[in-house]
């Protein structure tokens, strides 16, 4: 494709290879500790999943879900929420390795007869911010994407704290987007006109530990350890979401830095890693995100030239367009997962291994 690129597509692009490279360069990492990640694997310089190649987890295949549903709505809230319901419940019938209990039962309600607006249950997991940052490269005014956000959420979350940790996640996209690095105060100052009511208090709390990490020139692994020390960040999205906006904006236009810098955290790494490389990659575009990594980024049918062509349609579309998103064929995506699940298999039986 061309080096030169409109806007829009830049962000598009950038955020979805972004998720994307970032879920695959976390992915081997996940569930472990930050020293027995160093000692099992070494430093997240290169996908160790297997043989060198990178694949993609149920982060980028549900950002890739929303943006197929935005293409398809146009960004109308209602379309889109049961555009995304569909392609949710198809994608869950795939059998995806890795899927969160909220999202699984969630989209059990979902075929059982429950509406976007009512089948999702009640927790604050990473489900609608690992999938909340391609809205962000998109969506340029400030209450279509909080509508979009909260449509995206509540299909499998209901915990308000979901919702606002989604919503910091697209307006940090948002604000990434442009040439000039992002004014981390102004941000600050976004969220939190974007977040108000007593509800808001735990992150607005987490926002102040940012703040004050960032003005002390905290590393991330540093400022991650001040939550749950050196076990990882968990899958609750008031650690995940604080740790990647701080990686985003210690190393707002170094896509390799704030990818590496979440994944040497432990914990959660590929959702950590796939929502940060999604505010990133929203900055850099492909451009900024290392070649040798989409290069070595090896899944299939979900393949990165697959990905460009669907935010060729979302620009379109986008732009008042009559497009269909395309979609991936179930012939080729269920052989895939099960592919997938044998290598993430085999994968947890090397961990029983040594070195601990």
């Amino acid at each position: 494709m061309s080096q030169k690129r409109h806007p829009m597509q830049h962000a598009l692009v950038g955020s979805l290879l972004g998720t994307a490279v970032g879920d695959a360069l976390g992915l081997p990492y996940e569930g472990l500790s930050r020293r027995r990640a160093a000692r099992l694997l070494g430093d997240p310089d290169r996908y160790r999943l297997i043989a060198g190649r990178g694949m993609v987890s149920d982060d980028t295949e549900q950002s890739c879900l929303v943006l197929q549903a935005l293409v398809d709505s146009r960004g109308e809230p209602q379309v889109f929420a049961r555009c995304l319901a569909r392609r949710l419940r198809r994608w869950f019938l795939m059998l995806p390795a890795g899927v969160g209990m909220a999202t699984a039962r969630a989209m059990l309600r979902s075929m059982v007869g429950y509406g976007p607006d009512r089948s999702g249950v009640f927790s604050a997991g990473n489900g609608p911010a690992m999938r909340s940052a391609i809205l962000g490269a998109a969506i340029d005014e400030f209450d279509p994407l909080r509508q979009l956000v909260r449509v995206s959420t509540r299909i499998t979350h209901t915990d308000p704290k979901a919702e606002q940790g989604a919503l910091a996640v697209a307006l940090a996209a948002r604000c990434a987007r442009g040439e000039a690095e992002p004014d981390a105060t102004a941000f600050f100052r976004l969220l939190r006109e974007q977040l108000p009511g007593d509800e808001a208090g735990p992150f607005r709390e987490r926002l102040n530990a940012i703040e004050a990490s960032l003005d002390e020139r905290q590393p991330t692994v540093d400022f991650a350890a001040t939550m749950r020390g050196p076990k990882g960040v968990s899958g609750y999205v008031l650690e995940t979401v604080p740790v990647a906006l701080h990686a985003w904006l210690s190393h707002p236009r170094d896509f390799a830095g704030a990818v590496t810098a979440v994944i040497r955290c432990g914990g959660d790494t590929d959702t950590t890693a796939a929502i940060t490389g999604g505010i990133v990659g929203a900055a850099v575009g492909r451009e900024g995100i290392p070649a040798d990594w989409l290069n070595r980024l090896a899944d299939w049918p979900l393949t990165v030239g697959w990905m460009e062509r669907l935010c060729d349609d979302a620009e379109r579309s986008l732009a008042g367009e009559s497009v269909s998103a395309r979609s991936l064929p179930a012939w080729k995506v269920l052989p895939r997962n099960l592919l997938f699940f044998s290598v993430v298999l085999a994968h947890g039986f090397r961990r029983l291994l040594p070195p601990w």
